[in-house]
């Protein structure tokens, strides 16, 4: 596996211990109300509980980690990223922590709530339009005027393996579990949840979650080949507007065994389910995976996938936006 991928089941450990210092072990909850509607034994692996309020500490922090221990003899001059702010936040803070500047790219809408939080780590961010490709030019020239290095949110080899170790953990806390259920949109959380699950419990399915706004990553299983979004994407998930990229491509090609679109409504939906039947103050990402489970489409599903991990990616949520929440009504299933 480690020549046909960018990482190894091996990295995923060796991030376990780099950061399990660090990191919050994050609860999985239940939910008696989810269980009746889905008929299915419901898990949610609560990353929203996670140090700066998403799983994206992980791999940012792994990172971090890996690129002082990579030069030891000097820190590096900064760390720079472009994110629409989870993973900003999370390099953030990380960089903090070992006293390294840092400077995020953001797209100009993303939300509020997570720019503050980048700010309030003590980073540096630069604006650049939705598009991929002007983030990645923006973040090019911030990289060359820094001097600093680059840690990609979602394609970095370190980045994926740190997302990695969220399966080790619900391997453990939910022995039986049949499926983990996990929001794409770069891919770096699913790559390293399935080589994970794949080299421990190869039995156990990974599934990815999308909107059909940004259903990248289901066109390029559809296709067998990596086929990015055309255009910046719609949607109100913002964590997953993002497409996948070189080095997760292989590993869902191979190891993710489905991928599940669901609407807008849908999404909003979910999120505000959780919300109310289990408290639960998730972002509308977080709510991609438990739109999968809801959905018809998912009702294809062998019954013997019984037990299933959602993964709730993160919860920061932009409170000054949420006027889509009355409009939340019941999709047609």
């Amino acid at each position: 596996m480690c020549d046909q991928y960018c990482i190894s089941f091996a990295d995923v450990e060796k991030a376990h211990i780099n950061i399990r210092d660090f990191i919050h072990l994050t609860p999985v909850l239940t939910s008696s109300i989810l269980n009746q509607v889905t008929g299915r034994n419901l898990f949610f692996k609560c990353e929203l509980f996670q140090k700066t309020g998403s799983f994206k500490i992980r791999g940012a922090l792994n990172a971090i980690r890996g690129l002082i221990s990579a030069t030891s003899e000097e820190k590096p001059k900064a760390v720079v990223t472009h994110s629409s702010g989870n993973h900003g936040q999370a390099l953030s803070y990380a960089a903090k922590l070992q006293g390294i500047p840092a400077y995020i790219v953001v797209p100009e809408t993303a939300p509020n709530c997570k720019k503050l939080a980048i700010q309030g780590y003590g980073a540096s961010i630069v604006y650049s339009e939705q598009s991929d490709e002007s983030r990645e030019n923006v973040t090019k020239r911030i990289v060359e005027e820094t001097e600093g290095i680059m840690v990609h949110p979602n394609q970095e080899p370190a980045v994926i393996a740190g997302q990695g170790t969220i399966a080790m953990e619900v391997l453990n806390q939910v022995p039986l579990v049949d499926a983990l259920v996990v929001p794409v949109g770069g891919g770096g959380m699913v790559a390293g949840i399935a080589i994970t699950v794949k080299a421990l419990r190869p039995s156990v399915k990974v599934y990815a979650a999308e909107p059909l706004n940004a259903d990248d990553c289901y066109q390029s299983k559809l296709k067998g080949e990596l086929t990015p979004n055309p255009y910046p994407p719609e949607t109100i998930a913002d964590g997953v507007r993002s497409s996948i990229g070189l080095n997760t491509w292989p590993i869902i090609r191979d190891l993710v065994d489905d991928v599940f679109t669901v609407t807008e409504d849908e999404i909003k939906y979910a999120t505000q389910l959780v919300w109310e039947r289990m408290k639960l103050l998730i972002e509308p990402t977080a709510g991609v995976g438990v739109a999968a489970v809801l959905s018809q489409h998912f009702q294809t599903v062998s019954a013997e996938v019984k037990n299933i991990c959602i993964v709730l990616s993160g919860g920061n949520v932009d409170l000054t936006s949420l006027t889509w929440v009355k409009q939340a009504e019941k999709p047609a299933l």
